[in-house]
């Protein structure tokens, strides 16, 4: 989830999910929380930059707690495919972590596949704690990661840092070509009205359309009242007649040049540094691209625009503790840190990319200064938002999705055509 490119969810590819249940299995599991000797192990997805900040997180949690020694590591991939696949190389080598960064795609999968503690005894023992951690996040985050991250009613995940949609947007395009700021509440025409006149006006484009399943896709879907596929995950729903409408409503855009075609080597946030582009799409994770563009207090951030009714895909991380891990308690102690105000406030300020599940830290200075102006829509989204689908065979479901969509954005394929034959073979993974 802390991903700096638009197609930054990739799936839990099944593949990687079953090799890494069998080497867990052959690893053996149970250990107790307690005595051993090894280091706290800690893996997780992130760039070189990204890494800068999570290791002055870490070395916050050791000034904390110098009798914990903690090995950190990132694993600079661009997708939680990749991500995954590589970690179950490891462990089938031996290298089992303590404790690891999994988003919404892979929860349930793990889940499923016995691999994870669960966390309830834990969670018992510091109720106070927990109490007041969740009374300080969004309800549905809670509700959320109880019905999609667990297959039989035991915890283990604590709900963590998510990204939502929003539209981040050019203030100096939209200024110059005389159209007035996007609000909360605009439309779907409102927003192509603008698209028409900022490229009539200034020759920029107006959107970066494109095929990424959680930022390119799902906001359209949702904001036009439908999904990929059903609130239970079990049934797609990618031939609907209102999935059809949202990508026709996009391959427009890239018919009449408001959009860049899709692929190749546009940078949408370097387009709207250089005031070549007037919008895209983005959660938390384009930050860091425009602060280093200088581009900060040019950047404007509203609700996806509406055509039936609001609409945001949101995921989450948990850190969960691996069944195998011989080293529980300290496990424990180190979610606990994450989770708390001082944790969460430390990696706000750093600049993380994603958005503080603490209520108080998300409407705080330290998250929302130096960023955009709207920032807190992103926290906002959460009371309309819908967790992005994420099936088991999550790899070969996104797969479909974004070829369908794609074959859609380059006019390769009738609207109907292309989803429904996307919709066949997503009815073969499910």
């Amino acid at each position: 989830m802390d991903l700096p490119v638009l197609s930054r969810r990739r799936f839990l590819q099944a593949s990687g999910g079953t090799a890494l249940a069998a080497s867990l299995a052959a690893c053996g599991g149970g250990g107790s929380g307690g005595a051993s000797t090894k280091e706290l192990s800690f893996v997780y997805m992130g760039t070189a930059e990204q890494q800068a900040t999570w290791n002055k997180l870490f070395a916050k949690f050791t000034e904390q707690h110098p009798e914990i020694k903690l090995k950190a590591e990132g694993i600079p991939l661009s997708n939680w495919g990749d991500f995954f696949n590589k970690l179950s190389t490891r462990i089938a080598g031996g290298q089992v972590p303590d404790v690891i960064q999994i988003a919404t795609e892979g929860q349930r999968l793990f889940a499923s596949k016995g691999l994870l503690a669960p966390l309830d005894d834990y969670i018992a023992k510091d109720k106070a704690a927990i109490d007041e951690y969740y009374g300080d996040m969004d309800p549905n985050l809670i509700e959320w990661d109880k019905k999609y991250a667990s297959t039989d009613g035991k915890t283990y995940y604590l709900p963590g840092e998510f990204n939502t949609m929003c539209m981040w947007y050019s203030k100096d395009l939209f200024a110059k070509a005389g159209v007035p700021e996007p609000t909360a509440k605009w439309t779907w025409d409102q927003f192509r009205s603008a698209c028409e006149q900022i490229k009539a006006k200034t020759g920029a484009f107006g959107y970066a359309a494109d095929s990424a399943y959680f930022a390119a896709i799902m906001p359209w879907l949702l904001t036009n009242g439908t999904s990929s596929f059903s609130e239970d995950w079990s049934k797609p729903t990618y031939d609907d007649p209102r999935v059809i409408e949202a990508a026709e409503f996009n391959r427009k855009l890239v018919a009449d040049k408001l959009s860049p075609p899709p692929g190749g080597t546009f940078d949408a946030f370097t387009a709207a540094a250089q005031g070549k582009l007037a919008m895209f799409g983005g959660g938390r994770w384009p930050i860091i691209s425009i602060r280093n563009l200088k581009a900060t207090s040019k950047m404007g951030i509203v609700p996806w625009p509406v055509k039936v009714q609001q609409g945001s895909p949101v995921g989450w991380n948990g850190y969960p503790i691996l069944k195998a891990s011989k080293k529980k308690d300290d496990a424990w102690t180190f979610i606990k840190f994450l989770i708390s105000k001082e944790g969460s406030s430390t990696f706000a300020q750093l600049g993380g990319t994603i958005v503080p599940a603490r209520k108080s830290i998300a409407n705080s200075q330290s998250f929302l200064e130096d960023a955009p102006k709207g920032t807190e829509y992103l926290y906002q989204a959460l009371s309309y938002a819908t967790p992005i689908p994420s099936p088991d065979k999550g790899a070969a479901v996104q797969k479909a999705i974004e070829d369908g969509w794609k074959q859609v954005l380059t006019g390769n394929a009738a609207p109907a055509d292309a989803l429904g034959k996307a919709q066949t073979t997503l009815e073969g993974l499910v």
